[in-house]
């Protein structure tokens, strides 16, 4: 059964937002499978986290966070007030590497409190501990035994039942709070098992790690330090862009990722231009909600060429994984529209930034995108991040290639080493 998204003749598209039976044709067979968590959003939303443990029936709740966030009181004084009597501690360990040892510290901090539910505060890395925790808590395995799952298969079995209801509340833009997915690392100077003997990088995924609630407050969004928000946004901008060609894509998800990539445009401009109200928080948080919401699901996700390039870029490189998205997104949506034969539905994303009249849609759409871009001041060349010399552009090209997520690239696109070399040039 195909899931691809309707495309149809891109010429037949209209310059409007909204499709009309005459202008899109009927959609092709596809099956959508989401289980969404509950969503709180808007000012002042984590004043409510009493009551929503309350209504997940759970009675206190460990905050996860890193060092930064716990000692940042406009960040999780708010939080502490919110769950009031219900907080169970804080736990402010986690770091960008997310360790698993950082995992099982927390699991002792999550039965030494008798907390029952997670509350992650942060940015990706707090949130995906904080999951992992929560996974943990299920498994009756000792450390020992699924440290050394995770450095013979680089994943951790998940049990189906017992996780830890996890509530989430990003600190950055990036989209990880509404995931079944969880990144985590292990190295032998952090591994206390004894198991693992090299530097492992891998993660879990299933169903059951949605959270059961995610809370998107433009208060808490906003303490976050400039730098770190515009990375976060441009890698969550990104995940908007692949929703709408990825090969994997739906109606469903057409849909949101359309309305939020169009609220994320004059967003991030105006928060490019100086302005921190908070409607200006909140419009950037409704774009990553929606351009977000469906893209992690049971049959996979609809992240592509744009993050294999990300990750090709910061595996073995230094670059941050925002400063990366940054630099490369322009070219590879060049490339994209260049190929023959291959629907990256220009049009489509041209219609989602209200320039779909433009004679040229692809190039209006790269244009947009270079704009969003330098309004957040990010990098626009590899050589000005600490990202590979141009000589090693080939061993890139190839870690690309072999990503998991090329499966989602574009219907009919076969890129080889030397077109991806070639895209880094361009980016040089």
């Amino acid at each position: 059964m195909s899931e691809r998204s309707p495309s149809g003749d891109d010429s037949e598209a209209g310059g409007s937002n909204t499709y009309t039976a005459e202008t899109s044709p009927a959609p092709d067979p596809f099956r959508f499978e989401y289980s969404p968590p509950t969503i709180r959003f808007g000012q002042g939303s984590v004043g409510e986290l009493a009551s929503e443990l309350e209504s997940l029936g759970c009675e206190r709740g460990l905050v996860v966070c890193g060092s930064t966030v716990g000692s940042t009181p406009d960040a999780i004084d708010p939080v502490r007030n919110g769950l009031g009597e219900r907080l169970a501690g804080v736990f402010d360990e986690t770091t960008p590497e997310k360790r698993l040892s950082t995992a099982f510290d927390g699991l002792e901090r999550l039965r030494e409190t008798e907390a029952d539910a997670l509350v992650a505060l942060g940015g990706g890395s707090s949130l995906d501990v904080a999951t992992v925790i929560g996974a943990l808590a299920a498994d009756d395995r000792s450390h020992e035994e699924i440290a050394g799952e995770f450095a013979e298969t680089g994943t951790i079995t998940v049990p189906e039942s017992g996780l830890v209801p996890v509530v989430t509340i990003p600190t950055t833009l990036a989209g990880a709070e509404l995931s079944q997915v969880a990144g985590v690392t292990a190295a032998p100077e952090s591994d206390g098992t004894g198991e693992i003997d090299e530097e492992i990088g891998g993660g879990i995924s299933a169903p059951e790690l949605m959270p059961a609630t995610a809370v998107y407050d433009p208060d808490i969004v906003a303490t976050t330090p400039e730098s770190v928000l515009a990375g976060s946004a441009m890698n969550g901008f990104d995940k908007g862009l692949e929703t709408v060609y990825a090969a994997n894509a739906t109606p469903i998800t057409d849909a949101t990722a359309a309305r939020g990539l169009g609220a994320l445009e004059s967003g991030l401009r105006a928060y490019g231009q100086g302005e921190r109200d908070t409607e200006t928080f909140e419009g950037i948080l409704e774009g990553i909600l929606l351009v977000q919401y469906g893209i992690s699901r049971p049959e996979g996700t609809t992240l592509s060429i744009v993050h294999a390039f990300g990750h090709g870029l910061t595996r073995t490189y230094p670059v941050q994984q925002g400063a990366a998205h940054a630099v490369v997104v322009p070219h590879v949506l060049e490339y994209l529209f260049e190929q023959d034969g291959v629907d990256a539905r220009a049009r489509q994303l041209a219609d989602a930034f209200g320039v779909g009249d433009a004679a040229a849609p692809g190039a209006a759409v790269v244009e947009q995108v270079r704009e969003v871009r330098d309004a957040l001041s990010l990098p626009t060349r590899l050589r000005d991040v600490d990202g590979p010399e141009s000589d090693e552009f080939e061993a890139v090209a190839e870690a690309v290639l072999a990503d998991r997520f090329m499966a989602n690239a574009p219907p009919g696109l076969e890129p080889s080493v030397d077109e991806i070399v070639e895209v880094l040039e361009s980016a040089w």
